[in-house]
């Protein structure tokens, strides 16, 4: 589940920062890399979801999920997680796409916050 209060709050991008050493340069080249990635993913995941493709779909959420991670939302790591298991294990999957959909209408959410984060992360450039 989307935690929504997080949807209101910066980005913790505390792992960004460790992982970088702090250079505002290279964590906004990975907000980059991930605002690009990020629909392509999503398109995948959808696309095997409506195609009841389980293992694809449990490959493509599998893959998204360190993304979210990198900035601060474990929230949304762990949806995917759920998404990625259920699909695998063939168990509740008449609820995976609910849950995409909830994925879906949070990505539009965290583009926003990606790019409040790098309007701040400019600032130091």
């Amino acid at each position: 589940m989307i935690n929504q209060k997080k949807n209101e709050q910066p980005l913790d991008l505390s792992y960004l920062r460790d992982m970088s050493g702090d250079s505002a340069e290279f964590m906004i080249e990975m907000l980059d890399a991930f605002q690009k990635q990020t629909p392509i993913y999503m398109a995948d995941l959808e696309k095997a979801i409506e195609a009841e493709n389980w293992k694809a779909t449990s490959e493509c959420a599998h893959k998204m999920k360190p993304t979210f991670y990198y900035v601060g939302r474990e929230d949304a790591r762990d949806h995917m997680q759920e998404i990625e298991r259920n699909a695998r294990e063939l168990k509740d999957i008449e609820n995976i796409p609910t849950a995409f959909a909830e994925a879906k209408d949070f990505v539009e959410i965290l583009y926003k916050q990606l790019d409040d984060a790098r309007d701040e992360l400019k600032k130091r450039l």
